[in-house]
């Protein structure tokens, strides 16, 4: 997409608007692939919360992917895409056994990481195929917002419960098809995670029946030019040799599976949002947009860095500005930013826009959502609409008021 693609896009469907490329998705998915591609049996299963838009999972579903959920709604979102149910696995934290029971009826992997859950589930539907979600205690990130294989973590059955989830398998005689690895995201060192890597080839020898591993995924991707990234090709050489010596142990091939979200569809984003305001104070240059962390909250949530490009003025001369919403809070993008001169009504593209974006948008301050557009074999296709007033009304329910009249005293 070129700015004067990007441009049009606001032209037609207006601003804020977050727009996706198909391209990148897919050049993404055949990376990962083909980095892989000494495994026999390879699954991709696209993390559905990163950007869970019915197009995308049916772009994702084309490619031959499948997809991981969290949520009965997400499996739902999944099936309405088209997408076989023997390729979604359900990884939830925290819910309901009945939601669990609720999505195995739709034919869809469960995926456990409750010790407590996995105890009743197996006791109730032992016939029921049920992965084992492992968090191994090592961090394979860097931004300790959103590395969670910490010891302390609420994610995945502790490495060191191995001896008590064992006996829950035994006494309630239930189906392990599969074992997941849970080390959190902003993979920056690849002998960490192999290390990590083999805790869940130990793992797996404690189970005959195993017909996947799945190794998660939390890839990191770029966020500016020259930053550090996972080196998948690498990852891929070293994993598949490991990967194969495992299966050869093991006594058969089974299936190798990883659950990327962020590195299938960060870098195919953008956000792009129209310069409301220019407010000069005595130290610093505001630039003010049409948005704010409602639709954008990556920046204010986890502090991560989201390039921006004025694409109105792309060639203008390098000025600092601080970039803030509009949102009635502190609603920073970026503090200090060097980008070429903005004036009101430029349009600025912020980067790195496709996951955590839209689908941690929200309503605050009553404001709309923005339109999403799929930018696709070189034209702009809507694949949501922007919110509307009636559209926050949709759920509201009216009551009616009687005015009570102040009593009167009598003198």
């Amino acid at each position: 997409m070129t700015n004067k693609d990007l441009l049009a896009v606001t032209e037609e469907f207006g601003s804020p608007v977050y727009v996706y490329d198909s391209e990148k998705i897919a050049f993404q998915y055949n990376r990962l692939k083909n980095a892989f591609n000494k495994i026999k049996d390879l699954r991709i299963h696209y993390a559905v919360k990163a950007l869970s838009n019915i197009s995308i999972l049916k772009l994702i579903n084309s490619l031959g992917g499948g997809l991981d959920t969290v949520s009965v709604q997400e499996v739902k979102l999944g099936l309405k895409a088209g997408v076989d149910p023997q390729k979604i696995i359900y990884t939830p934290n925290g819910v309901s056994l009945e939601e669990i029971e609720e999505v195995a009826k739709l034919g869809v992997q469960i995926n456990i990481d409750n010790l407590s859950v996995l105890e009743q589930f197996g006791a109730r539907h032992p016939n029921t195929p049920v992965c084992i979600r492992i968090n191994p205690h090592i961090l394979a990130g860097g931004n300790s917002k959103i590395s969670v294989g910490h010891v302390d973590s609420k994610f995945g059955i502790s490495i060191h419960q191995m001896p008590l989830l064992l006996r829950i398998v035994e006494n309630t005689g239930m189906n392990i098809n599969g074992i997941h690895m849970h080390t959190g995201s902003d993979i920056l060192d690849i002998e960490v995670f192999l290390r990590a890597s083999e805790i869940l080839f130990d793992a797996a020898k404690n189970f005959k029946n195993l017909e996947f591993l799945d190794f998660g995924s939390g890839f990191k991707v770029p966020y500016s030019e020259g930053d550090i990234q996972t080196d998948i090709e690498e990852l891929g050489e070293k994993l598949s040799k490991r990967f194969k010596d495992f299966c050869k142990n093991y006594g058969r091939e089974i299936t190798l599976a990883f659950e990327p979200g962020k590195f299938l569809v960060s870098e195919s984003g953008k956000f792009l949002a129209k310069v409301n305001v220019i407010k000069q104070t005595t130290s610093t240059v505001f630039a003010g947009i049409d948005s704010g962390f409602n639709h954008l909250i990556r920046p204010m949530f986890y502090g991560s860095h989201h390039d921006i490009h004025n694409i109105s003025n792309p060639k203008g001369k390098q000025r600092f500005y601080s970039v803030v919403g509009y949102i009635c809070e502190t609603d920073t993008f970026a503090n200090n930013r060097k980008i070429a001169e903005i004036a009101e009504g430029d349009i600025l593209a912020f980067s790195n826009a496709g996951a955590y974006s839209f689908s941690m948008a929200s309503n605050f301050n009553s404001r709309y959502r923005p339109a999403e557009v799929l930018w696709h074999n070189g034209k702009a296709h809507l694949i949501r609409e922007r919110e509307t007033f009636e559209d926050l009304l949709k759920h509201q329910v009216e009551i009616e008021f009687e005015i009570a009249k102040p009593e009167v005293s009598e003198q």
